[in-house]
């Protein structure tokens, strides 16, 4: 007799659970029917800014596969269903249909929990004006993109500085939209420290946009129609035409925690190594917080690449072999226009909270040697831990051809390398990619130097 896997969410913890499970199981032996409350399955969010700036020319192109080639491959695929509660003693989840209001219960011998995360909104006055959208799904992806069609939009303001607030920044400005970004951080992009937050906001305004930082959106002015007409931060008041809401996102883990489920102090859902919640219910993705590898501390750092692999191990877990999670060390990329942004590691901020003493090192560099035409200018900076030397992050804001380079930096990291170890590692060079001594190399030498006390460190 089959057993039944529940799924609750259709994108990519929840489809690569379904189809990892199904992948490493006889047939027959295991039933997969996957809730999802959207349109889509399996779509690639971090694409939605790409699409609505025009780089990606259709949003079905950010689509990996639809419910139909999910069902072709042997999964019960229930769009617009919502899981409305989660009974744990008697193994059932309440289903209720989006659109025809239907209920029924779903009995489960394996569930997993794969509810993403919602946009963080403000309750300010007027936030839920026409205009203002959240970016996170790929309807509100369609629903910008008709909304730019529409209208005569000539100005944007987008509130947040963060990934999806730089990158929605660019598609406004792609778009040919006056755009003003507003961050109550005292520098854009605080996932960097604020020395190379003001690198970024810098190149920002040179690319024609404004950046007002150190200040918090106080509300929206919404016309008669109902549409927003301008935003209210600080003492300034920013006529909008459209704004977009970047601070971020929170677990959409509600659900779990009325079941009974634990959450943490992140607001994620808590998870063992295997990705299990509780007995017969697994939980991955942007909902649960994980185990940051340096710090120890269990942290919500939502991405795409940490959701699939979750999705794997928890399907190979519930087919009956064994998976586990190692935990993340938050290495991120993004841009805006030509400038990259690369992290990995730990930040100043983040380091302090920690306890640990360190050693920063910042070198300027080029993306190419400098005599090759179209060389490009970087910014590296390191944290090493003193004494050691071991290297505890990178980050790295330059131009195109910049932000890859944190890949190396990640690497070292995962592997518990020094900074002085990594001065000998063996990188590629030709002129067209890189200087002799590449900037990774520079910035390890600079920091064995400071961690040797040939410049002196930063108080523990």
């Amino acid at each position: 007799m089959s057993k039944r896997m529940v799924v609750i969410g259709g994108d990519a913890t929840g489809m690569s659970a379904a189809s990892t499970a199904l992948r490493h199981s006889a047939e027959g032996e295991i039933e997969v029917v996957v809730l999802e409350r959207g349109h889509y399955t399996s779509y690639s969010a971090c694409g939605i800014p790409y699409w609505i700036s025009g780089h990606v020319a259709d949003g079905d192109q950010l689509i990996a596969r639809t419910p139909e080639q999910h069902r072709e491959a042997g999964i019960d695929v229930r769009m617009r269903t919502d899981a409305t509660a989660i009974d744990l003693e008697n193994r059932t989840v309440s289903v209720r249909g989006v659109d025809d209001g239907d209920t029924y219960d779903l009995g489960f011998d394996e569930l997993v929990i794969a509810t993403g995360a919602v946009p963080t909104v403000p309750p300010l006055e007027g936030a839920d004006a026409q205009g203002i959208f959240g970016v996170q799904s790929l309807e509100q992806g369609e629903e910008i993109v008709k909304d730019l069609a529409d209208g005569d939009r000539r100005r944007a303001v987008v509130v947040g500085a963060g990934y999806i607030g730089v990158e929605m920044a660019e598609a406004m400005v792609v778009r040919g939209l006056d755009t003003t970004v507003v961050e109550r951080a005292t520098e854009p992009f605080t996932q960097v420290d604020p020395d190379m937050g003001a690198i970024i906001r810098e190149a920002m305004e040179g690319m024609g946009m404004s950046v007002l930082t150190g200040t918090a959106v106080e509300g929206f002015d919404v016309g008669e129609d109902g549409r927003v007409r301008a935003v209210r931060a600080g003492d300034t008041v920013l006529p909008a035409d459209i704004v977009i809401i970047g601070l971020g996102v929170k677990p959409n883990a509600q659900l779990a925690a009325d079941a009974g489920l634990t959450i943490g102090p992140s607001g994620g859902i808590v998870t063992d190594a295997r990705m299990r919640a509780a007995p017969h219910v697994w939980a991955g993705g942007d909902c649960v917080e994980t185990h940051h590898r340096l710090s120890g501390h269990n942290v919500h750092i939502p991405l795409g690449t940490h959701a699939n692999k979750h999705g794997r191990i928890i399907g190979t877990n519930i087919a009956g072999g064994y998976g586990a999670f190692p935990g993340i060390i938050g290495t991120a990329i993004s841009k805006v226009c030509d400038l990259e942004i690369g992290v990995t590691g730990l930040g100043e901020t983040e380091a302090d909270a920690v306890g640990f003493g360190y050693v920063t090192a910042t070198v300027e560099s080029t993306t190419t040697a400098g005599y090759w035409p179209g060389a490009e200018q970087m910014t590296v900076k390191v944290l090493a831990e003193q004494r050691t030397g071991r290297l505890l992050g990178a980050q790295i804001v330059g131009r195109t051809g910049s932000g890859k380079r944190i890949d190396v930096f990640a690497t070292a990291i995962w592997n518990g390398m020094t900074v002085e170890e990594m001065t000998f590692m063996d990188l590629s060079y030709a002129p067209p990619f890189s200087p002799v001594w590449d900037a990774v190399l520079v910035a390890a030498r600079k920091a064995a130097k400071e961690v040797q006390g040939e410049i002196p460190a930063s108080p523990v």
